[in-house]
């Protein structure tokens, strides 16, 4: 409920601004091309102080907007990506070998131990 009024202030001081900016004259409107007038630059006014001040008091909201809004959204569930996928299944640890013969020839005679191939034949030999 809050994040969609959030959201709702956000989206139109978004518009607010886009619209109270392209509304003001801009500081290099007397300069062409990277000609002359740019000694009237610093002296130039930039509008009414009611534009400047508007302009101001909407970027402060869409900042806070911004802020609050990532503030919600991290907190919303506090829930991942990764949370929502289904956990393996466990897996079970091998059968340990009984008698005392297979306990002495070790791992590296065992077949089937992970990490170890059967050895390579070349392709013209029997």
């Amino acid at each position: 409920m809050i994040f969609a009024f959030i959201k709702v202030v956000h989206v139109v001081a978004c518009l607010l601004m886009i619209l109270v900016v392209l509304l003001q004259t801009g500081r290099g409107a007397g300069l062409s091309v990277f000609g002359g007038g740019g000694d009237s630059l610093i002296t130039t006014p930039t509008g009414s102080s009611f534009m400047r001040n508007l302009t101001a008091i909407l970027a402060g909201t869409f900042a806070c907007t911004s802020i609050f809004m990532t503030l919600l959204s991290s907190r919303a569930g506090m829930s991942s990506v990764t949370s929502r996928v289904p956990a393996p299944p466990p897996v079970s640890a091998p059968a340990s070998p009984s008698s005392p013969e297979a306990q002495s020839q070790g791992p590296a005679n065992q077949p089937g131990v992970p990490g170890q191939s059967a050895p390579i034949k070349p392709a013209g030999h029997k």
